[in-house]
């Protein structure tokens, strides 16, 4: 067998890319390097979608939907591929996002929604995201990752150094969070051209931009107080600045494309169809006020440490105290077999050598307390379990310390926390019920601090008021101005 070289196979599987990976780009006209065809890119498409409505629900308002799907797809008839048939949809997710996948499918969640105020910012999102399809940002980035991990399985295997795992995650991560400078910089140009020849107005570009720095603002002071790495949108801020001077000359270079002097906004229609969103925790995620979480279609009601941070997430809830040095969560299971709450920790949570064992009862609930050694956010902890049963559901407690010299530490918290579980209350059953926005016209005396008085929002509801309505850090309302509230 005639023995081949790097040096030698190296040119040989990059000619073949080139030979077969070649596709022309529908926005410029040139040659992409892409391993997909389009009936191939919408198959990708359409598979991402599937799994990532299983993991984030579909936000339920028909009429919200509609809207969206037709302002996305005028805006799409004006771009570089208006044969694909997009399909534009809601996500039930506070994250403040939205983003791509392959083929034509569009995500906004109702997070970013509650935080733009005109039919032109709703566009200008939709558009920048549509410029991500037509340039077929993803496939390119699905296809450079394919390439890199064919040479480099064929690095591996011909000098017997390995390490180059999948770049599959790598693809997934820029759809979500962004795809750098020059995509993300083409995607707001394009956006803006697709603006400006569907009538909308291109600055609404700029707006955007605006609403998202602020959001990243807030953010960083907030995640500054909580001691936390702060989360940010993924593309159209993340990038580049608001006043970059690239950004500016596409944004401007799109008023070429205006078929005429007047430019669609449509403030108070948008205004209104917000009306009723929900702001902040669903009901069917449950609601998180002041140290108290309510669920009301599971019918329950827990107390967490006062001053403790909660976060409410599609799996569980943590909470954490100010100096971020410890935590305890709660966790939902189907019991599914007959077995004691002992049995339930040993064979379905899998833990081993429990210590400190015992059963438990609150609220009349039965269950079982124990402390097992497990992985946690600090490394290898003891962590403190507790299984309630009710009915066919397991809820199960698990809790830890961060300092190893006090791995007890949290230990009362994390069992009050436990104690506390009950049966929504009459009184309690109101506090389950989300919170929406709603819209007032502001008087001469109307202000944000006083608004905020009166608001259900639990953290922030002064600065969190402020930038629903655009008057972040210190804007207030001029009076007769149409803003929102949350009640």
């Amino acid at each position: 067998m005639r023995y081949l070289s790097l040096p030698g196979i190296l040119p040989l599987i990059l000619s073949l890319f080139v030979i077969n990976g070649c596709a022309t780009n529908p926005v410029s006209g040139g040659s992409d390097f892409v391993l997909m065809s389009e009936e191939q890119e919408i198959a990708l498409g359409r598979k991402y979608s599937a799994e990532i409505i299983k993991d984030m629900p579909l936000y339920e308002d028909p009429e919200l939907a509609k809207r969206v799907q037709a302002i996305g797809e005028q805006v799409a008839a004006s771009s570089h591929r208006p044969e694909l048939i997009y399909r534009f949809a809601v996500l039930d997710s506070t994250d403040v996002n939205a983003f791509a996948l392959p083929g034509g499918y569009i995500y906004i969640t109702r997070g970013l929604l509650a935080y733009l105020n005109t039919e032109a910012e709703l566009a200008a999102v939709l558009g920048h995201e549509i410029g991500h399809v037509t340039a077929r940002h993803s496939v390119r980035q699905h296809s450079t990752a394919t390439a890199a991990g064919l040479v480099a399985a064929v690095l591996g295997a011909a000098s017997g150094v390995q390490g180059a795992d999948t770049l599959a995650n790598m693809v997934g991560t820029a759809i979500v969070r962004g795809y750098g400078r020059e995509h993300e910089l083409e995607a707001d140009r394009l956006g803006a051209e697709y603006l400006a020849k569907t009538g909308y107005d291109p600055d609404a570009m700029l707006e955007i931009i605006g609403i998202l720095k602020h959001q990243e603002e807030f953010e960083k002071l907030r995640a500054e107080k909580e001691d936390r790495e702060p989360k940010a949108y993924h593309g159209l801020f993340s990038s580049h600045p608001e006043n970059d001077k690239r950004l500016q000359e596409v944004v401007k270079a799109a008023h070429s494309h205006k078929s005429g002097s007047t430019t669609r906004i449509n403030r108070t229609g948008f205004m209104q169809a917000l009306e009723g969103l929900t702001f902040g925790d669903s009901e069917t995620e449950g609601i998180v006020r002041d140290n108290h979480f309510y669920h009301k279609e599971l019918d329950f009601a827990v107390s967490f440490p006062q001053g403790w941070r909660i976060e409410n997430r599609s799996d569980k809830i943590i909470a954490m105290p100010a100096a971020n040095d410890g935590l305890v969560q709660l966790s939902i299971s189907d019991r599914n077999k007959r077995i004691s709450a002992q049995e339930f920790m040993i064979k379905r949570l899998g833990l081993k050598d429990l210590e400190r064992g015992e059963p438990v009862s609150s609220q009349g609930l039965t269950g079982y307390t124990a402390v097992a050694s497990s992985k946690t956010p600090y490394g290898t902890r003891p962590v403190r379990y507790v299984v309630l049963y009710r009915d066919q559901k397991a809820y199960i407690f698990a809790g830890a310390a961060k300092d190893k010299k006090s791995p007890t530490g949290y230990e009362q918290e994390i069992l009050a926390t436990a104690h506390s579980f009950h049966a929504l209350g009459q009184d309690e059953k109101m506090l389950a019920n989300e919170a929406k926005i709603h819209l007032i016209r502001a008087s001469t005396g109307t202000r944000y601090r006083d608004l905020a008085g009166s608001s259900p929002i639990a953290n922030y509801p002064e600065e969190q008021l402020r930038l629903l309505n655009g008057h972040y850090p210190d804007g207030e309302p001029r009076p007769g101005d149409l803003i929102k509230i949350v009640r």
